[in-house]
């Protein structure tokens, strides 16, 4: 039997920001509206974090048996491909984590209506899909598509719309700026595995358009994320936003950084980067727009 350690390493927890900080963009941007619901800004947040874990899950599975993750991989050890987390188990895993996330979202229905429930039955779908059925968004170039629209626009969107009530452009963009962030982990990840990803067939961005690409998609979409901080301070929001250019600049680093990576450890102290980039623009964007 798989051991507490094994699941929380199967969770990613590395990843977790990508669930956290688009919740707590959409919260401050409702507290900053006046219309912070700590009820509804928690119950977004669990939703967030199920969904991630259950995605996580099960990609682990999925690219498990379908031998996308083998002992060749220069990235962190995978549950299923290394034989810790049996297939079957992973799979019942990942059907209750994700099932247990929609039965969650559902309490939000009688506040943001009944559109929610295609906002949760797709984002349920698209765990799955991202890695699985028979045209896997991963495995076919859309999984940066994902990414931006589910952990962008949809997380910060409707974790704003469901306490305010509306959805503002400024909103938006804070939806574009961190979900861009966001797939910067996973242009990390696929400039990574390239040579793996060519092998197993996991046609990628970063697979179609070369590592190159990677790198000048990583930094376009720090430069984004960057232009809507300045858009926010021109909109009145005071000098204190100016601090979340701070992770902005550190992102801009890795940028020179990670053609020079060569080990795993390299890769990972770059993908750790990335989930700092993250966690601190939430953080830092949140305190500025509540203060």
């Amino acid at each position: 039997m798989a051991t507490l350690s094994i699941w929380i390493q199967a969770m990613r927890p590395k990843t977790l920001p990508a669930a956290v900080a688009p919740v707590f963009l959409g919260s401050a941007a409702a507290s900053a509206s006046a219309a912070f619901d700590l009820t509804i800004a928690t119950i977004c947040l669990g939703f967030a974090l199920l969904i991630q874990i259950g995605t996580n899950f099960a990609n682990d599975y999925l690219d498990g048996i379908q031998g996308a993750d083998t002992a060749a991989r220069i990235g962190p050890q995978r549950a299923v491909a290394a034989g810790l987390i049996s297939p079957q188990v992973m799979r019942r895993a990942t059907f209750s984590v994700l099932a247990l996330g929609f039965c969650l979202g559902l309490t939000l229905i009688p506040v943001g209506g009944w559109g929610l429930l295609l906002v949760g039955l797709s984002s349920v779908a698209c765990a799955w899909l991202y890695t699985g059925g028979p045209y896997p968004l991963a495995y076919n170039g859309l999984g940066d598509v994902f990414v931006v629209l589910f952990f962008g626009f949809v997380a910060v969107g409707c974790t704003f719309y469901l306490q305010v009530g509306v959805v503002t452009f400024d909103v938006l963009l804070l939806g574009l700026g961190i979900g861009l962030l966001i797939n910067n982990l996973l242009v990390v990840n696929n400039y990574r595995d390239v040579v793996e990803d060519t092998a197993n067939r996991k046609r990628t961005l970063i697979v179609f358009l070369g590592r190159r690409w990677g790198l000048i998609q990583y930094l376009a979409s720090t430069v984004v994320a960057g232009a809507v901080v300045v858009w926010f301070w021109l909109q009145g929001y005071g000098l204190l936003v100016l601090c979340v250019l701070l992770p902005i600049c550190y992102s801009l680093r890795l940028v020179y950084l990670l053609p020079r990576a060569q080990s795993a450890h390299d890769f990972l102290l770059a993908l750790k980067g990335a989930g700092l980039v993250v966690a601190a623009y939430g953080f830092l964007f949140s305190a500025a727009m509540v203060l």
